[in-house]
């Protein structure tokens, strides 16, 4: 099963204001906040990078997004209702999360205009 277009509009309409996108990648989509992958969206579910702020949810609340992947804190959907929750959460797991790296230029590339 994958997740229907519905679904990613309703979280990104959830997260509104802040800056959040969904990228769709391998049949599903990673969603990012700040420019950094905080979580993906898989079966229609919402799944966060655990960090510290995923403590207060409790172990119960894990769940691989896929076969073989790490653990994600799978958010709730009546806290996907909770706007105010879900903008904390997700903001303070961007703040938690390291910059991502700079792209390095592809071979055979070159990186300054002539």
């Amino acid at each position: 099963m994958s997740t229907s277009k519905e679904t990613v509009a309703y979280v990104l309409g959830q997260l509104e204001p802040l800056d959040v996108r969904a990228r769709a990648m391998f049949g599903e989509y990673g969603l990012y906040c700040d420019a950094k992958l905080v979580g993906l969206i898989c079966d229609d579910t919402v799944l966060v990078k655990p960090t510290d702020v995923a403590v207060d949810l409790g172990p119960e609340a894990f769940a691989p997004p896929y076969p073989g992947a790490k653990d994600h804190v799978a958010v709730p959907e009546d806290r996907l209702a909770d706007v105010d929750w879900l903008h904390e959460f997700v903001r303070r797991t961007a703040d938690a999360l390291p910059a991502p790296k700079p792209k390095k230029p592809r071979p055979g590339k070159n990186p300054t205009p002539r």
